[in-house]
């Protein structure tokens, strides 16, 4: 394949430019906030989760609590009557005014046990709520750092695809003016090659895989004429011959 000089330097300026495009891309890929923005993001969601099985505790909880309000109102209530038929004098009858007086007692160890009861319920709903309210808090200080991380991710993103679009842009002119058989080959070998398909030969040696070519080597490519696509033997790159290759 034979390409004259000038359109063999105007390759490597493409490859050049292939290579910031690669390592633009690398960079937006690699950016601290991406990791760091995914990271936040999921004790974000893990907070979110906490706080939801928080609330959905202190929602069973206060639901106990009504239950235990009642049950405790319950007694009081029937306690209370008693105590009035006791008082005004309405049970004459020794047999049931026993009755009474013991029905009596027992409400009223059975309203102790239901307000230790309601007390322990009470302190264990305090305690959810304060965790509810705890992780709210974390979630939603958490969520601030997030937005703010996300902003300053974005914000680079946009100046890396300005400088990116503007490579593309200069990339696409340039190789626009190269052979379509030569910038297929430099394509198939960059998509090979670790995203290098063209080097310059440079005092002896090859700027794709940084190895110095024997005398051998160097006389065989001094023997092609300058129009002449070069490949080297070892990594089978495009070599470009520049001013101090060395030949």
């Amino acid at each position: 394949m034979n390409a004259d000089p000038e359109t063999q330097l105007r390759l490597l300026d493409v490859q050049a430019l292939d290579l910031k495009l690669d390592q633009l891309a690398h960079r937006r890929r690699t950016l601290p906030e991406v990791a760091e923005v995914e990271s936040l993001a999921a004790e974000h969601t893990r907070l979110g989760d906490a706080e939801v099985v928080a609330q959905t505790t202190v929602a069973d909880l206060e639901r106990e609590q009504k239950r235990a309000d009642a049950d405790v109102e319950k007694v009081r209530t029937r306690k209370s009557r008693d105590q009035k038929r006791l008082d005004a004098g309405q049970v004459t009858s020794p047999k049931e005014l026993e009755s009474l007086q013991r029905e009596i007692e027992s409400l009223n160890r059975r309203q102790s046990d239901l307000e230790d009861a309601e007390l322990e319920i009470m302190e264990r709903l305090e305690q959810a709520q304060n965790e509810a309210e705890t992780l709210k808090a974390e979630r939603e200080k958490l969520g601030q750092r997030v937005r703010e991380v996300q902003q300053s991710r974005d914000a680079k993103w946009a100046e890396i695809d300005q400088e990116a679009e503007a490579a593309r842009v200069r990339r696409s002119e340039l190789a626009g003016q190269l052979p379509e058989e030569l910038l297929a080959l430099y394509e198939k070998i960059r998509a090979s090659q670790n995203g290098i398909g063209a080097a310059a030969l440079r005092r002896r040696t090859c700027e794709g895989c940084q190895m110095q070519l024997d005398a051998a080597e160097l006389k065989r490519i001094s023997s092609f004429a300058p129009e002449v696509v070069i490949r080297h033997d070892e990594c089978r790159r495009i070599l470009v011959r520049v001013p101090d290759s060395g030949l």
